[in-house]
C-alpha cells in the first residue's frame, strides 16, 4: 500500500479525514482500515471505497457506511470509478462535531472531501 494523498475537511464542526491509497490488493484493505482508525481513535465512522483487480483478472469494488447516514461509501466509489481508478482505496474519518448534518449533507461532505483529496493528489501532495 502507498498513500498517496491525505487532506482534512470540515463542514459544521464534523471533520473529515480523507486518505487516498494504492493499493496491491485486497489484502491491504483491513491494514489501512485498521490504521485509521488508530490514528483517529475518537472517529465516530470510517467510511471507505476501493477498486482493484482481483487474482483472475476481475475488476472488484467495496464500499463500507461504518454505521454512517445516508450512503456516502457509494459516493466514494463513484468518485474512484469516475477517475477510472482500479487499484485505489478511499477512506475517510469523519469525527463529529455536535450538529447534525442529515443523510444529504453528510453523503455530500463525504464526496467533497473525496474529491478534494484527488486534487490535493493531482497538485503535487
Amino acid at each position: 500500500m502507498n498513500e498517496l494523498s491525505a487532506i482534512r475537511y470540515e463542514v459544521k464542526k464534523s471533520r473529515f479525514y480523507a486518505y487516498l491509497y494504492e493499493i496491491k490488493g485486497p489484502e491491504d484493505m483491513a491494514d489501512i482500515t485498521a490504521d485509521v482508525r488508530r490514528k483517529y481513535r475518537n472517529a465516530d465512522h470510517i467510511c471507505s471505497a476501493v477498486r482493484f483487480i482481483d487474482g483472475q483478472g476481475a475488476l472488484r469494488e467495496e464500499w463500507k457506511n461504518d454505521g454512517e447516514v445516508g450512503r456516502p461509501g457509494m459516493a466514494l466509489l463513484e468518485i474512484l470509478r469516475s477517475k477510472e481508478c482500479d487499484r485505489h482505496m478511499l477512506v475517510i474519518a469523519r469525527v463529529f462535531g455536535g450538529i447534525k448534518l442529515g443523510p444529504g449533507n453528510v453523503t455530500r461532505a463525504f464526496r467533497a472531501a473525496g474529491n478534494g483529496v484527488f486534487e490535493e493528489f493531482q497538485n503535487g501532495f
